[in-house]
C-alpha cells in the first residue's frame, strides 16, 4: 500500500512538473474588444448612431515573437450590408536584443503621438474625434513593411521607429510604384508622463495613384508629387493635468507649380478637478497654401470644448460641442453625447 501511495505521489510530482514546464512555454493570446455609441444634435435634429467596432488579438508565441492583429467593423454606405470590415493593422514583431525590436506588416504609421497612442479604441481617447489632421487626409494613417523599434532606452526613455514600406496610394499586397515610404521617428521621456517626439515622413505619389485617406473622397493624383512630413510633439498627462499639442508641416512637391507648405496643428488640454471629471478643450488649425498641389486647399478651423466622465478604466461618457469654421464652406457647429466601452 506504501509503495502504491508513493507512487502515485511521485506521478503526481511529476505530472505537476510537466504542467509547469508546458505552461512556461504556452502561448497567450488575448482578445479584448472597443466599441462606442453616440447620439449627436447638429442641422436642427437629433441623431443616434454607431462608431466603430474594434477586435483587438495580442499573442506571445515565445520570449521574443508576438503577434497584434486590430479589425474594425463600421458603418459604409457603399456596403450591401452598410457595414464594412477593416483591417487596421496586422504585426508580428520580434525582439532580437533587450528593447530593440523588428515588426512586420501593417502599421500605424509613427509619424504623431496620436497615431502612436490612440488607434481605434475610442475608450482611450481624450476627446470624441481625432483632430482635423486626419479627417483632412494629411497624416499617413497606415504603413504595409518593415520596422525597426526601440522603447525605453536609457535613463531619458529614448524611443525610436525606422520604417519602410509601400507608399500611399499602394494597397496591403503590393505597391504600386517603384517609390518606397520612409518614416524616421524619435522621443524621450525624460520624467514621468511628459513626452517629447520628433518624425520625418518621406514619400513619392506617382502619377495615377487613388489616394483613399484623402479628404473629400479617394481622388487620383494626375501628376507626380514628391512629399515630405516634419511633425513635432508635445504631450504631458499628470494626475491632474492632460497636454498635446502636436504640428505638422507638409511639404508637398510637383514639377508644375514647385514646392507648397502646409502646417497643421492641434492643441488639447484638460484637467482632473476629481478622479472621473475632465473638463477639456481642443483647437484645431490647418492653413493651406493658395498652389496647394495635392490637399484640397479648404483653410479649416475648429473649436471644441467637452467633459469626460471615466466610469471606470473601460468605460467612458463624453459631452463635447464642437464648432468648425472652414473658408470655403459654411461653419457647423455640433453637440455630441458618446458612450465608448473596452471589453
Amino acid at each position: 500500500m506504501k509503495k502504491i501511495v508513493r507512487t502515485l505521489f511521485t506521478l503526481l510530482i511529476v505530472g505537476l512538473m510537466l504542467c509547469s514546464v508546458h505552461q512556461s512555454f504556452a502561448q497567450r493570446t488575448q482578445i479584448r474588444g472597443f466599441v462606442d455609441a453616440l447620439t449627436y444634435y447638429q442641422g436642427g435634429k437629433l441623431n443616434f448612431g454607431l462608431g466603430e467596432q474594434d477586435l483587438f488579438i495580442t499573442s506571445e508565441l515565445n520570449e521574443r515573437l508576438s503577434f497584434l492583429g486590430e479589425t474594425v467593423f463600421k458603418y459604409s454606405a457603399d456596403s450591401p450590408t452598410l457595414f464594412d470590415i477593416s483591417i487596421e493593422r496586422i504585426i508580428m514583431k520580434y525582439n532580437y536584443a533587450g528593447n530593440h525590436s523588428v515588426l512586420i506588416g501593417k502599421h500605424h504609421t509613427p509619424v504623431n503621438y496620436w497615431n502612436d497612442t490612440y488607434h481605434h479604441g475610442r475608450v482611450f481617447f481624450p476627446t470624441i474625434e481625432r483632430p482635423l489632421v486626419f479627417s483632412e487626409g494629411i497624416i499617413p494613417l497606415h504603413t504595409t513593411g518593415v520596422s525597426l523599434q526601440g522603447q525605453n532606452l536609457g535613463n531619458i526613455r529614448f524611443g525610436y521607429d525606422l520604417m519602410v514600406g509601400n507608399g500611399l496610394g499602394s494597397s496591403d499586397l503590393a505597391d504600386n510604384d517603384k517609390f518606397k515610404s520612409v518614416t524616421a521617428a524619435m522621443h524621450i521621456k525624460p520624467v514621468d508622463g511628459l513626452r517629447l517626439g520628433a518624425s520625418f515622413y518621406h514619400d513619392v505619389i506617382s502619377g495615377g495613384s487613388i489616394l483613399h485617406n484623402h479628404a473629400g473622397g479617394s481622388p487620383m493624383i494626375m501628376s507626380q508629387v514628391n512629399q515630405n512630413l516634419v511633425t513635432g510633439s508635445v504631450a504631458y498627462f499628470s494626475k491632474k493635468y492632460e497636454l498635446l499639442v502636436e504640428s505638422t508641416m507638409a511639404m508637398s512637391k510637383s514639377d508644375s507649380l514647385g514646392m507648397q507648405n502646409t502646417i497643421a496643428t492641434y492643441a488639447y488640454a484638460g484637467l482632473k478637478v476629481t478622479e472621473k471629471f475632465i473638463p477639456y478643450v481642443r483647437f484645431d488649425d490647418i492653413q493651406y497654401k493658395n498652389k496647394e498641389v495635392y490637399f484640397s486647399n479648404n483653410n479649416a478651423q475648429s473649436f471644441i470644448g467637452g467633459l469626460r466622465y471615466e466610469l471606470n478604466y473601460l468605460a467612458v461618457l463624453k459631452l463635447e460641442y464642437q464648432y468648425t469654421k472652414r473658408q470655403m464652406s459654411t461653419d457647423t457647429d455640433k453637440l455630441t453625447l458618446q458612450l465608448a466601452i473596452g471589453f
